[in-house]
């Protein structure tokens, strides 16, 4: 049975399906040649989910005759024919979008890769003796230019201040899971397509492994339009790939996460790297990653996800005030972040614990910071999530004075739990002060007891945190060292990423869980032994 094109259901109820736009919007595509292996020189023929995106792209149309969608996300495994997709789409935006001096771009973590699809481009211009006479190309400024209507198509590098002001009427952006920062993704769609009338950012991506990227908000934003949670009639969603709790093992789910599983990619390779991926967890990671486009994290996480988020209830804060809670202090080092988190113990056994988590970074190394860890600490701060202090160094007196002042004097803080290092004079200020300070030991013997409970209590879904997305970084973050006894204590594994919130969140539980308990009191004080 013939393939038969279905309009999308995210038409806007003014726009229709144009059938002549989407018939030669593939037509050109079609005119194409394949440009690797055994399908080189053969005719572009689109497979159906290829053809399907062609035609919702180009052949939904709004009342005025423009094209509805302005931005299309398409996420898709490796090997599943992307890039000729998107180097067919550079030249028909080039070439036969009835555009005035077109100007299309080609972006990506850095130029060599912003350059595969330009070189793929490149060939199918060379293979089409119609194109190849209107048009020119240089290999070294990885430009074409289209000599019939004055437009080109130019691949950027990765450097973000030379590329405000541009006139976009296309842009392939490939692999925007790899990007470092939004800022050339944000500097390329926003605002620069606003003098065309129907300017198109197309997005192909296979999926990622860092879920604070940009990348994974676009692929957010993805998920909530094709669940019905969004609306925006100008991003046009495309995702395939497995969820967490599938069966990545199910051959069944490898054909539904790679549309062109069978064609261009055999299920025999597939299966060998599949077989590899069994046998090694490395290979498991990329093979999710890669060829199934599973989100997730390249380690074993001490917290899953969807655990986390089971605290994602809202807070009322108006209502703690005066209420008597514990705190757990990370101090870093002076150019580094400093985490201060408050533990409301509940009032009755099995309630819940109430956490409010607090974050400070020096001012002038935060853009700094967000460049080379990746880590949206800008965003953050706009949101209120992470404070700054002045200069490039931690202000620790301005915590103190935030921990005195904001806090001691709207809480009833019972103790303040701290990691030794680097903070025995500001716990000797707050301590003259009359707060009560404690030291917390780093190793196995304190740390064990106290993470083992804070777990017990995140899966119970019995710590409340509103979902602050620092904290969940943080906790992300822990991978749990074990001894030969089984103890654990939290650690980094090796890497740059932060733990400070979840370190000091540890502390605090631990100390409410302890006082809870002495606050009760044995069962002995009031009856006394049995004795049989």
């Amino acid at each position: 049975m013939a393939w038969e094109y279905k309009p999308t259901p995210l038409m806007l109820p003014t726009s229709h399906y144009d059938k002549a736009k989407a018939d030669r919007a593939v037509n050109f595509i079609q005119m194409l040649k394949h440009t690797k292996g055994i399908w080189r020189g053969k005719p572009f023929i689109l497979l159906p989910w290829q053809e399907q995106i062609v035609r919702d792209i180009f052949g939904v149309v709004k009342e005025d005759g423009y094209r509805q969608f302005q931005i299309a996300y398409v996420e898709v495994p490796k090997k599943n024919g992307k890039s000729d997709l998107g180097a067919a789409i550079a030249l028909k935006l080039l070439f036969d979008d009835g555009e005035n001096a077109p100007e299309v771009y080609g972006a990506a973590a850095d130029r060599s890769q912003a350059s595969i699809v330009f070189k793929v481009a490149e060939e199918m211009r060379q293979m089409c003796p119609a194109l190849k006479r209107r048009s020119n190309s240089s290999e070294s400024m990885k430009r074409m230019v289209n000599y019939g209507n004055a437009g080109f198509y130019q691949v950027l590098s990765a450097e973000v201040g030379t590329k405000h002001g541009i006139n976009v009427s296309g842009l392939i952006f490939d692999e925007l899971h790899a990007q470092p920062n939004r800022k050339l993704f944000d500097v390329l769609t926003s605002g620069s397509g606003d003098a065309r009338m129907q300017p198109l950012f197309f997005i192909i991506t296979t999926a990622g492994n860092d879920k604070n990227s940009i990348c994974y908000e676009q692929h957010a934003i993805a998920e909530d339009i094709l669940s019905g949670r969004r609306n925006d009639p100008t991003f046009y969603p495309v995702l395939y790939g497995l969820k967490d709790n599938e069966d990545w093992r199910d051959e069944e789910n490898w054909k539904r996460a790679n549309p062109s599983l069978g064609v261009t990619i055999p299920l025999e390779r597939v299966r060998s790297h599949f077989q590899k991926a069994i046998n090694n967890p490395a290979e498991e990671a990329n093979f999710k990653q890669l060829r199934l486009n599973m989100w997730g994290n390249m380690k074993v996480l001490w917290v899953p996800e969807h655990i986390y988020d089971l605290g994602n209830k809202p807070i009322d804060v108006s209502s703690l005030r005066g209420r008597r809670c514990y705190a757990g202090v990370d101090f870093s080092s002076t150019s580094d972040i400093t985490a201060c988190v408050l533990d409301f113990p509940p009032d009755e056994e099995d309630g819940e614990h109430i956490v409010l988590p607090f974050f400070w970074l020096p001012e002038d190394t935060l853009d700094l910071r967000v460049r080379r860890d990746h880590v949206p600490y800008d965003v953050w701060e706009k949101q209120g999530y992470v404070f700054v202090t002045e200069g490039n160094v931690i202000d620790y007196r301005a915590i103190e004075h935030f921990i005195l002042h904001d806090l001691a004097e709207t809480y009833k803080i019972a103790e303040i739990a701290y990691d030794r290092w680097n903070a025995t004079q500001i716990m000797q200020d707050l301590d003259a002060e009359g707060l009560v300070t404690v030291p917390f030991g780093q190793g196995f013997k304190d740390m064990s007891p106290a993470a083992k409970e804070t777990y017990k209590l995140l899966m119970a879904g019995k710590i409340r945190h509103g979902g602050n997305p620092v904290l969940k970084w943080m906790i992300q973050n822990v991978v749990m060292k074990r001894d030969p006894a089984g103890n654990i204590k939290p650690d980094k594994d090796k890497s740059t990423e932060k733990i400070d919130g979840a370190v000091a969140l540890i502390m605090a539980v631990d100390r409410a869980i302890r006082h809870a308990e002495e606050d009760r009191g044995s069962v002995y004080d009031s009856r006394g032994l049995f004795v049989f």
